[in-house]
């Protein structure tokens, strides 16, 4: 959205939290951050499964391995009988995705990426959450929890970060600064989807957040 159709009275404080309310809402990644072998989670005090952990991604190579060979040996269907995509998501396009799956993404960087940020697992109704929690430098910034959409990932917020706990790098105040909660909208480890198969619906999102 481009700063010339905002009106010149409403304040950035309330445009970054309704923009970053609306992403959280209703955005809908073009992947989905696949379930991972999260390692590395601090074990809880006393055994409490609801205190805050923190909490490190690292997927094993033998698991990345895998996917890229179940990912070449898809068994592709004919192409559309049309030259657009009135029948669908076309032969090319996917063909040119699983591609770049296989040959150009890179895993490891965006892992990367994630571990460099503050994370924590707790548990929640008996699942365990995963979340991104960045703390703004700025003394009164205001709290916000940002939820993905579904299909989606914490990996599609992560660009907006910095322009929420450091506004003033972007042309922002301190007053505009929030501290940011990420949440990932899928259990850490398959325990807990095998406790909850169905995922976490509406009323658990909202119940969790209260």
């Amino acid at each position: 959205m481009s700063n010339e159709i905002l009106p010149e009275t409403a304040s950035r404080r309330r445009f970054i939290g309704m923009a970053a309310a609306t992403v959280a809402a209703g955005s809908l990644s073009r992947f989905a951050f696949a379930d991972t072998s999260i390692t590395d989670i601090a074990q809880p005090k006393g055994g409490d499964k609801t205190a805050i952990r923190a909490l490190r991604i690292h997927v094993p190579e033998a698991q990345l391995a895998d996917l890229k060979r179940r990912v070449k040996a898809t068994r592709w269907p004919e192409r559309e009988t049309v030259t657009d995509a009135s029948q669908g998501v076309q032969l090319v396009t996917m063909q040119s995705l699983a591609r770049y799956w296989t040959t150009t993404y890179d895993w490891r960087k965006v892992e990367t990426r994630l571990n460099a940020l503050p994370q924590f697992v707790t548990e929640i109704d008996g699942l365990d959450i995963h979340f991104i929690h960045v703390r703004s430098k700025q003394a009164n910034a205001m709290p916000i929890i940002i939820t993905h959409g579904w299909p989606g990932s914490i990996i599609e917020q992560m660009k907006i970060i910095d322009p929420l706990t450091n506004p003033t790098a972007h042309g922002g105040s301190a007053a505009d600064a929030f501290d940011v909660v990420i949440r990932r909208c899928r259990a850490t480890d398959s325990r807990a989807s095998r406790r909850r198969p169905a995922g976490i619906r509406a009323a658990l999102h909202a119940r969790g957040w209260r």
